[in-house]
């Protein structure tokens, strides 16, 4: 008689197997969210880098955040940061990124199925990039405050996410009542913990949503195209909507005023 070792999930798959070329070939072609599971993968492994810099390296973890975070004052000189802000997460706090994390595994994988791996990592793109426009717009708005304000999180494209539900499942005829509760709980959230960024949660959500919108309805002589053309279009040219707004609120920016 044969044996075989032990394996608690006998059924499942190995390690190997799951993280192949040929099963990650297969697993696009299929549909399987891995634009979700890759953005998740980054945002943990971060936030344990920065866990363990805030344990042994305090020196190492400030300059990681100064470099990454998003500052309304300095992100024209420090684009990057735009998209590293994304990835970012308190270190000294599981709550936020898991919070942030199950969000993404809710509203990801049903968006990521129904629009195809880039036009959902083009939405996630644009949704975070307008969470910064949201800061920058604030920041014109309220003042001094608003400019020295640093932010990261993934809040801004996940709200980009909901607005995208919203209105794909509006298009579809699906009943959203349940998502809807989800929704309440996310906006809810900067009146029950302080030091959220509710300006990026808005400005990821409309941008979010009007992109979305683009894609499903859009102009009519654009309709016919294929959706991989849309989002190539409709993405280019809400990018550059973002880059135009950013530097016409950076031309008020205080710290550029105090140079000259």
């Amino acid at each position: 008689m044969a044996y075989q070792r032990f394996s608690l999930f006998p059924d499942s798959p190995s390690f190997k197997d799951l993280f192949s070329a040929r099963s990650l070939r297969y697993r696009w072609r299929n549909g399987d969210p891995l634009i979700t599971t890759g953005i998740m993968a980054v945002c943990i492994v971060v936030w344990i880098v920065e866990a363990v810099l805030n344990l042994v390296w305090q020196g190492g973890l400030n300059a990681m955040l100064n470099a990454g975070m998003l500052m309304p004052a300095t992100a024209v000189h420090k684009p990057w940061t735009f998209i590293t802000s994304m990835f970012l997460h308190q270190p000294n706090s599981l709550w936020h990124i898991l919070f942030n994390m199950l969000t993404l595994w809710c509203v990801g994988p049903v968006l990521e199925r129904m629009m195809g791996h880039w036009s959902f990592l083009a939405l996630y793109a644009v949704s975070g990039l307008a969470g910064g426009t949201g800061m920058m717009l604030w920041a014109v708005l309220s003042g001094a405050s608003g400019w020295s304000t640093p932010v990261y999180g993934a809040s801004g494209a996940l709200f980009g996410l909901f607005a995208a539900i919203l209105v794909v499942y509006r298009r579809i005829g699906l009943d959203i009542r349940s998502m809807m509760i989800w929704m309440l709980i996310n906006f809810l959230m900067p009146v029950i913990m302080p030091n959220i960024a509710w300006q990026a949660h808005l400005g990821g959500f409309l941008f979010g949503g009007m992109f979305t919108w683009l894609l499903v309805s859009g102009l009519r002589v654009l309709r016919g195209k294929s959706l991989l053309r849309r989002t190539l279009i409709y993405g280019t040219v809400m990018v550059i909507v973002i880059i135009a707004i950013d530097l016409l609120c950076n031309a008020v920016n205080p710290v550029n005023m105090a140079l000259f």
